[in-house]
């Protein structure tokens, strides 16, 4: 018998790309897809690559309940209150919005909001054990067993997600405080409503940073990069394509510490992972190769003039940087495999 599941905010990109890879998934069904604007519209009428006759379904808390898994691709503020309720209530939850990955301090300092359920907040030291960052391969994949034994489970920011796989595994090599990252996204990371900054004629021949020096994502990756990280400067951009997301994140060495030193310490992290891969040093990533993939592909390379380390990674920004990780976790929550419906084999060209 197939798992239940269920989306809310079914209509945003990283909900229809759930609806996508979950139509494919041999142990999961999609009992519910709740939007809430476009309950009773056709699915197909916003997403034609999405045929048949499935409508989008009111959200009736209720009902998700009795679910055995939601998938919560709403803004973060609905997503506290239902996380919150689903959470309580026994059912197991991936939330895609920020509202639960944070310390509530760090929610109230980049949010500018007071988080109502402190016990909730994946961040915060006391959080309940029911509640887990939902970065698998974090710790060296130390956060698995987490995640396993969680309820609810807050997925990563893409932002974050590439930031730390790539940075992670080398944070006892690198000097607490010198760490850049530097993000570049496709359109689809703005969410599917519209604005004028999207528009066609705006975006197309165009490439703009957006959101430094505090934008929110920054807080998130300092919270989540291992040991004494120290500040981060943290600067996202927008590229003109739909889909996509590359980081380059540089770094000091402390002294003494060799380029075989850094690729060591990130085959060792990763090279029993299923959905990211080390490319060899001078090989970078292309964010085609990970479209419509779980994957996430980086490389690292040292500079032996200024002692930095440079690292690049790939993913796409709907796949490990939302939807694709989410469904990584509820395979976890629901003691499945957790490639089971994923693959980290992109679309090429």
């Amino acid at each position: 018998m197939a798992y239940r599941a269920g989306i809310v905010g079914a209509s945003g990109y990283g909900g229809v790309e759930l609806v996508r890879l979950l139509s494919a998934h041999p142990a999961i069904e999609m009992s519910v897809i709740a939007a809430h604007a476009q309950a009773g519209e056709p699915v197909s009428t916003l997403f034609p690559n999405l045929a048949g006759d499935r409508r989008f379904d009111a959200i009736d808390t209720d009902q998700l309940a009795e679910l055995d898994v939601v998938f919560l691709a709403a803004p973060h503020g609905p997503a506290l209150e239902l996380g919150a309720a689903l959470h309580d209530a026994g059912t197991k939850v991936v939330d895609l919005s920020a509202a639960f990955r944070l310390s509530a301090d760090g929610f109230a300092t980049w949010y500018g909001e007071v988080h109502p359920r402190p016990d909730l907040a994946a961040g915060d030291d006391a959080h309940l054990t029911t509640v887990a960052y939902g970065l698998p391969e974090l710790d060296r994949g130390a956060s698995r067993a987490a995640i396993r034994d969680a309820t609810l489970v807050a997925n990563p920011g893409c932002y974050p997600t590439s930031a730390l796989l790539s940075l992670a595994p080398l944070m006892d090599h690198v000097v607490p405080g010198s760490v850049v990252v530097d993000g570049k996204s496709g359109t689809s990371g703005a969410g599917r409503a519209a604005k004028d900054h999207l528009h066609f004629a705006h975006v197309d021949g165009d490439l703009t940073a957006y959101g430094a020096p505090a934008h929110r994502h920054t807080g998130e990756i300092e919270r989540w990069l291992p040991g004494e990280s120290g500040p981060i400067s943290f600067t996202p951009h927008l590229v003109p394509m739909p889909r996509g997301l590359l980081t380059t994140a540089y770094a000091a060495l402390q002294e003494g510490v060799s380029a075989a030193d850094v690729d060591g310490a990130l085959h060792a992290a990763y090279d029993h992972e299923p959905f990211v891969h080390v490319l060899p040093a001078g090989s970078f990533p292309h964010t085609k190769a990970l479209a419509g993939s779980n994957g996430c592909q980086l490389s690292a390379v040292v500079d032996p003039r200024t002692r930095r380390v440079v690292v690049t990674s790939a993913i796409d920004n709907l796949g490990k940087g939302a939807a694709g990780q989410a469904l990584q976790n509820a395979n976890l929550l629901l003691d499945l495999d957790e490639t089971t419906g994923l693959s980290a084999i992109g679309m090429y060209p």
